[in-house]
């Protein structure tokens, strides 16, 4: 696709992109529930299939009391960033109980994923450092590695192998970058064997467990506690709030070095306003309730089962995974659409994904779990994903 710059006429663009079925389009979105999945998508009542609120929480009243409590007494915004005068008592209090729940020592809060995973890199990559990644690595890990500056190589996803090889040949010093849980295949990194290269060669492993922080692991301390692995084997830890916590940021964990590096030197840190403490209360309140009803995260991971069964029963081919995103590849990004639109007819909503968010010619229907699901929502998707499909 020709990217030229074309603010003076979009026309051109935006056509080619209506050709190869690409242009991206907003729904408006209202909830019709609190403690279920309904919604109202642009008027039209459906249950919603897209959301990352894996664990259902994202309006449970502990949240949502301890969001507005904490407005009331700081106000909507936190005014400054944190090294001015942004940095108030709730931002502490939550970055302590990440640190301790994730058993590093240390955590720092930013205000997206993407700017924790920019900050990461650009403040221990210099120019013409190394960085290497999983092909299917989220962009953010992608555009990490360009905005430092840095040599960037990728491995094939998932090849320990591989990486072990491009390692080899680059020494030790290397960044590596990975997510936990892929986010448009659901299926997991082979930590244990990436982190155990890594150790061999020196490089320094950081894992992205947006989509598993919250869901895996005995306690939901994600992907890294799914496997048993500590700060030893992977230094950096980024995690996501607006997922399985249903609220907004992001944060690294990692030891008191690695943190206060990143308190010096990561610019989407130093430079923007805090997230406000608001944002800080709430999260702090879903991580509590994430502890006390751990039947949440059972209850999505039952589903993700139930649906993989029932959808083996329907003929319906699933990618491998174990977690709450069960992608089913359709192809053409047309073809995706239509299955779409088709399972919106039904009651269902489940999102297209399409290039350049997933390769060419692996367009699919991106199903996300959650413990707001019913059963009858489960059994009803699958049956209109049945006749969706049906040629």
């Amino acid at each position: 696709m020709d990217t030229t710059l074309r603010s003076y006429d979009p026309a051109p663009l935006l056509a080619e992109l209506d050709a190869r079925g690409l242009r991206r389009r907003r729904r408006n979105v209202r909830r019709l529930s609190h403690d279920t999945a309904e919604i109202e998508l642009d008027g039209v009542p459906c249950v919603d299939f897209c959301s990352n609120d894996y664990l259902g929480i994202s309006a449970h009243p502990r949240v949502t009391e301890a969001f507005i409590a904490a407005a009331r007494e700081n106000g909507v915004g936190a005014r400054a960033s944190h090294l001015i005068s942004g940095h108030q008592g709730e931002h502490a209090a939550l970055e302590e109980e990440l640190a301790a729940f994730t058993g590093r020592e240390r955590a720092l809060l930013f205000s997206t994923g993407y700017m924790a995973n920019l900050g990461l890199a650009t403040a221990l990559v210099g120019k013409g450092g190394a960085v290497l990644g999983d092909r299917l690595n989220h962009a953010s890990l992608i555009d990490a590695g360009r905005i430092a500056r840095a040599d960037i190589g990728h491995y094939p996803h998932g090849d320990a192998a591989a990486l072990e090889r491009e390692l080899v040949a680059r020494g030790a010093g290397t960044l590596v970058l990975t997510d936990g849980v892929f986010s448009m295949d659901g299926d997991l990194a082979p930590l244990p064997a990436l982190a155990a290269a890594c150790a061999r060669h020196g490089a320094f492993l950081a894992v992205d467990d947006a989509h598993g922080f919250g869901v895996l692991g005995e306690r939901g301390a994600g992907t890294l506690e799914h496997f048993g692995l500590g700060s030893a084997e992977v230094p950096a830890l980024v995690g996501t709030l607006g997922k399985a916590f249903g609220s907004f940021g992001a944060f690294v964990a990692g030891d008191a070095g690695l943190v206060e590096t990143l308190i010096q030197r990561a610019r989407t840190y130093i430079y923007t306003t805090a997230l406000p403490a608001a944002v800080a209360a709430a999260t702090r309140a879903a991580l509590a309730v994430s502890i006390a009803e751990s039947w949440r995260r059972t209850r999505v991971l039952s589903l993700a089962r139930r649906f993989r069964a029932l959808a083996g029963d329907a003929g319906i081919a699933l990618a491998e995974s174990e977690t709450p995103i069960q992608p089913v590849l359709i192809g053409s990004a047309d073809a995706a659409v239509a299955a779409s639109e088709r399972l919106l007819a039904h009651g269902y909503f489940v999102a297209a994904i399409r290039p350049p968010t997933v390769p060419a010619e692996t367009s699919r229907l991106r199903i996300a779990l959650s413990a707001a699901h019913r059963d009858a929502d489960v059994e009803g998707l699958v049956a209109a994903l049945a006749d969706a499909l049906r040629p």
